[in-house]
């Protein structure tokens, strides 16, 4: 049995090697790409005698590395990168030390596991985390040819982007540079519209061919993009514990400090943020289409003006947990009396 720990970046990975006795056995450097590092570590395989486990931190590339090394014979472990630098605080820290207490940590049965999706889940994740690069410049070129017209005191329409509103845009009295600015800006968008129609066409592709998706469209107010993303970053279901890890994952749970008294503050905000402001702009039009989800939100509220964004979150949280346990159970939406 023999236990690697990898310090990986990538350009240089540091490499620890521990036996079965927990005893440091090889160190070493490698300089150079991760195609490089595979078949140095394909040769350091058939070396070794008895099974190999590997572990190193998440990061960029981490899934295509673990697919690698698992074609390799290897049993690999990925280290959540937020807990392992819990458990890292140092003086100390380079990349032999780092590579040092992965390989221990490996030993010992204590790593911090993070998940590996599958490729094509992966696949499938960069490319939702494309469109929503598309819309988010979308959605700052928008903006910017609003304060380009308020700059040059032109009162724009309420229905700017409509195709009435796009004819006048073009049209609006500008001066040169500004009028410039203005075409050019406006023929981004139109071209950026384009590109987006052809990405949301392939994502509603595979979307279709995604029973969970549709499941997770019987709830009022949730529509594909908010579906999709979820079952893309949620993968397997079964792997939480508890419902409640879910809203931990995501970042919906409110921060805590208990040294004292028991005191909550703003969510944690860890997890995908795409997930986050989905599902919230989803549970504004659920809250207006459906009895039981209206009805969950204003006991929150509580008639409180000033609760209004602690139960928008609270209730977003609450489809959440629903989502979770309909894709666990494969059960469509229920609503709650009001």
């Amino acid at each position: 049995m023999h236990y690697i720990g990898m310090d990986v970046h990538v350009k240089l990975t540091t490499v620890c090697i521990l036996n079965e006795y927990g005893s440091i056995t090889r160190e070493f450097s490698h300089k150079g790409s991760w195609r490089v590092l595979l078949e140095r570590l394909k040769r350091l395989r058939q070396e070794l005698d008895g099974p190999v486990h590997v572990c190193y931190e998440a990061s960029c590339g981490c899934g295509w590395l673990y697919d690698q090394l698992v074609a390799l014979g290897m049993k690999v472990q990925v280290g959540h990168p937020g807990r392992l630098r819990l458990i890292f605080q140092s003086r100390r820290k380079n990349d032999r030390l780092d590579a040092r207490k992965l390989a221990k940590l490996l030993y010992l049965g204590e790593v911090p596991l993070a998940y590996v999706p599958s490729q094509e889940l992966r696949q499938w994740r960069s490319f939702v985390e494309f469109r929503r690069g598309f819309v988010q410049d979308q959605s700052r070129i928008k903006h910017r040819i609003r304060s380009l017209l308020k700059d040059n005191g032109v009162e724009a329409p309420r229905s700017l982007w409509t195709k009435k509103g796009l004819a006048w845009l073009s049209e609006a009295p500008l001066p040169e540079m500004a009028a410039l600015e203005r075409d050019i800006l406006q023929l981004r968008l139109e071209q950026m519209a384009v590109q987006i129609r052809e990405v949301e066409k392939v994502l509603a592709k595979k979307a279709a061919s995604v029973p969970a998706v549709k499941l997770l469209m019987t709830i009022p107010g949730v529509g594909i993009r908010t579906a999709e993303a979820v079952v893309v970053y949620m993968a397997d279901p079964h792997r939480f514990r508890r419902n409640r890890s879910v809203g931990c994952y995501f970042g919906m749970v409110p921060s805590e400090d208990s040294s004292v008294k028991s005191r909550f503050g703003h969510i944690t905000k860890e997890g995908p943020s795409l997930v986050r402001w989905l599902v919230t702009e989803a549970t504004w039009q659920s809250i207006r289409r459906d009895a039981g989800m209206r009805s969950y939100y204003e006991r929150i509220r509580r008639d409180d003006p000033n609760r209004k964004k602690i139960a928008l979150v609270a209730t977003a949280h609450h489809m959440l947990r629903a989502m979770h346990a309909m894709l666990r159970t494969g059960e469509s939406w229920r609503s709650e009396a009001a």
